[in-house]
């Protein structure tokens, strides 16, 4: 008798895998944030991105890192408007280096737009033996002020998280840094990219001293050229 008393729910009937679509968060047929009825977990586009370490171009050498993220809010009438900025730099290890600062309203997007604006303007230092500077500099940037030395082999980059970014990333393995005043990422790193720029190299202070003259550089960097191997006769 109790069986017969039993009322059973009507069970809902389910609808083709064809017809299904997006179903929003907390639902139960998408247990995952952007999951799909039909099986595919592609996510939104938010979340196909990489992290702080992606977004390295096929055949592209160039190492690339993020140096700071920061929310930035704007207050307009109805309310905020937030955004968040990066900052990122990008070089091959063998001289060059270059940094930007892009704003985005998602973090991947803003670290995509900075690697891409850094990659733009690049920058050409000159390495010399033992892998350090060719003397010491300073570099200066509103309040902001960083002083490279050259060090021996084996000392490394001691030099705080900025400024060690711009040197590891351009190829500078031995090398002491300070750095005086504001201590804002970006200023770091402006005042770091103005000492570098500041670099003279041996031939350069050759020419401003009257020593040498420049037809004679480019004569003595022709005859050091190496020489292709001639083919089998």
């Amino acid at each position: 008798m109790e069986e017969e008393n039993k009322v059973t729910a009507p069970v809902a009937e389910e609808k083709p895998a064809e017809n299904r679509g997006y179903e929003p968060h907390g639902s139960a047929s998408a247990p995952r944030p952007g999951d799909r009825k039909d099986g595919s977990h592609r996510g939104r586009p938010s979340e196909r991105r990489g992290g702080r370490g992606g977004f390295r171009r096929e055949g592209d050498d160039l190492l690339e890192r993020v140096v700071a993220i920061n929310r930035v809010s704007k207050t307009v009438q109805g309310g905020k408007h937030v955004r968040f900025s990066a900052l990122a730099v990008v070089g091959d290890g063998k001289g060059s280096y270059g940094y930007a600062l892009a704003k985005s309203g998602e973090v991947p997007d803003a670290i995509k737009k900075a690697l891409e604006k850094a990659r733009k303007s690049m920058y050409k230092i000159d390495i010399v033996k033992g892998d350090t500077l060719a003397h010491d500099v300073e570099g200066k940037f509103g309040s902001t002020k960083v002083v490279l030395k050259p060090s021996n082999p084996g000392t490394g980059v001691v030099a705080g998280g900025p400024v060690r970014a711009i040197l590891e990333l351009a190829g500078v393995k031995n090398v002491v840094s300070k750095v005086y005043g504001s201590r804002a990422p970006i200023n770091v790193i402006r005042a770091t990219d103005a000492g570098l720029r500041a670099l003279k190299s041996y031939d350069k202070i050759m020419v401003l001293r009257g020593k040498k003259t420049e037809e004679e550089i480019r004569a003595r960097k022709a005859n050091k050229a190496p020489v292709a191997p001639k083919g089998d006769k």
